[in-house]
């Protein structure tokens, strides 16, 4: 009546395994945990599979702390560092020394 849904054969890219997968068979995934507020938004995607996989408990701000410490855009020395730091509550670095080591 409305159409089929497979119209989209958009090819999307699992996040967590590489995999390439249809749109349809995809799941959408938003890091900051707001995946209802849809406005200028664009999100990454889980295969059906890995999105299984994964636990659907609330995560407190640990999407924040990841983007905070450089999750992906830093070497993991200092990432993990950086992590440690803002997991404990332990930061000793002012903000301008934090953007030097980016």
């Amino acid at each position: 009546m409305w159409g089929s849904r497979d119209r989209d054969r958009t090819q999307v890219t699992c996040i967590a395994c590489g995999e390439e997968v249809p749109r349809t068979a995809a799941r959408e995934y938003d890091k900051h945990g707001d995946r209802w507020d849809r406005a200028d938004k664009e999100f990454e995607f889980l295969c059906k599979e890995c999105h299984s996989g994964l636990c659907h408990q609330p995560r407190g701000d640990l999407e924040t702390t990841l983007v905070e410490s450089g999750a992906g855009e830093r070497d993991r020395e200092a990432f993990l560092r950086r992590y440690t730091e803002l997991a404990t509550g332990e930061v000793e670095e002012t903000e301008s020394e934090h953007e030097r080591e980016r």
